[in-house]
C-alpha cells in the first residue's frame, strides 16, 4: 500500500487534499477535495518542493482528475514516499502518524498499489505464519489492489445492480497449484480477507478450480452467489451497506452474519479496519 494522501494548500488559498489512485498509461489520478475549487490548471503546494497541478475535469465512473508534478525531479513514487500520508480510513478520527505506515500494512505486503489495507491480513504477524507453517497449513498469496470503490457505500435498491470499478489482481501459478494440491488432499481454502475472497472467486470455474492470471476484477459478491473458489473466510466487522458485508452474507448467510454481529457488539469486539475478526466455515 501507498502513502497515497497528500494534504497541501491552494495558490489561491484554502487547504486541498488529493487520494493519488495511482497511474495508467503515464497519466496519475486522484481523488481530490475540495472538487469544485480544483478546476483544470489549480496548483496545490504539498511543500516548497512539491506541487500537484489537477490537468482535468473530473472523469467518470468516480470524479478522479488527472494531476501532474510540476517541478518535482524525482518520480511521483518519491514524491508520495516523502511526502503522503497513510491514507486511513474516514472513520479513524485522527491524524496518521508514522506508526501507521507499518501497522496499516500487512507483513506480507509486497507491492505498492492499494488505497487501502486488506483488513483482515493485519491480523497475521510473522509468529503466526510461523505457528501455522508447524502445523502444517499452507499459505500461498495473491495481489488485488484494493481501489476506492470497495468502500463507496451501496445506495441501489437492488444490490445486484451496485458496481465497484475494477482492481488489479494477480494470481500466480503457484498458488493456483497450490489450491489445487489442498482440494486433491481433501483439504480447504481459507481466504484471508474479502480482497483474496474476490480474487479466488474471479479465477475460479465452474468446477472450482482455480485458474492463475493477471487482470482487474469487478466482482461484486451478492447474496445468492455459488461459491467455488473458497472454503471458509476470515474477515473483518465491516461497515453496513458496503460491498464487503454483502460478500461476507453471500457466503455465511444474513441472519447469521446479523447473529454474530450482535453478539459482537455485546461482548465489546472492536469494528472496521482496526478490529477484530472473525472465521467463517
Amino acid at each position: 500500500m501507498r502513502p497515497a494522501r497528500l494534504l497541501g494548500r491552494r495558490r489561491g488559498g484554502g487547504s486541498a487534499e488529493l487520494l493519488v489512485l495511482g497511474s495508467s498509461c503515464g497519466d496519475w489520478t486522484a481523488l481530490v477535495r475540495p472538487g469544485r475549487r480544483l478546476r483544470p490548471g489549480a496548483e496545490i503546494e504539498i511543500a516548497p518542493d512539491a506541487v500537484v497541478r489537477i490537468e482535468s475535469e473530473a472523469l467518470p465512473p468516480d470524479g478522479r482528475r488527472r494531476i501532474s508534478f510540476p517541478g518535482w525531479h524525482g518520480t511521483p513514487e518519491s514524491l508520495l514516499a516523502t511526502h503522503g500520508h497513510v491514507p486511513l480510513p474516514p472513520y479513524v478520527r485522527r491524524p496518521d502518524s508514522a506508526e501507521d505506515r507499518e501497522r496499516y500494512q500487512t507483513v506480507y505486503a509486497r507491492e505498492e498499489g492499494s488505497v487501502a489495507a486488506p483488513t483482515a491480513g493485519l491480523h497475521f504477524t510473522h509468529d503466526l505464519l510461523a505457528a501455522l507453517a508447524a502445523r502444517g497449513i499452507g499459505v500461498a498469496e495473491v495481489v488485488l489492489h484494493v481501489g476506492p470503490g470497495t468502500f463507496r457505500p451501496v445506495t441501489a435498491d437492488d444490490v445486484a445492480d451496485h458496481r465497484v470499478d475494477p482492481e488489479p489482481f494477480a494470481l500466480p501459478a503457484p498458488t493456483a497449484e497450490a489450491i489445487a494440491r489442498t482440494r486433491r488432499a481433501g483439504g480447504r481454502v481459507v481466504a484471508v480477507g474479502t480482497t483474496v475472497a474476490r480474487v479466488l472467486e474471479t479465477r475460479a470455474g465452474d468446477d472450482g478450480a482455480v485458474e492463475p492470471g493477471e487482470g482487474a476484477t469487478d466482482l461484486v459478491i451478492v447474496p445468492g452467489h455459488r461459491f467455488r473458489g473458497i472454503d471458509a473466510l476470515v474477515t473483518n466487522f465491516h461497515l453496513p451497506r458496503s460491498s464487503l458485508l454483502l460478500l461476507v452474507s453471500a457466503f455465511a448467510g444474513r441472519e447469521r452474519v446479523l447473529a454474530a454481529y450482535h453478539q459482537a457488539l455485546a461482548l465489546g469486539y472492536r469494528f472496521y479496519s482496526y478490529g477484530d475478526a472473525m472465521l467463517i466455515s
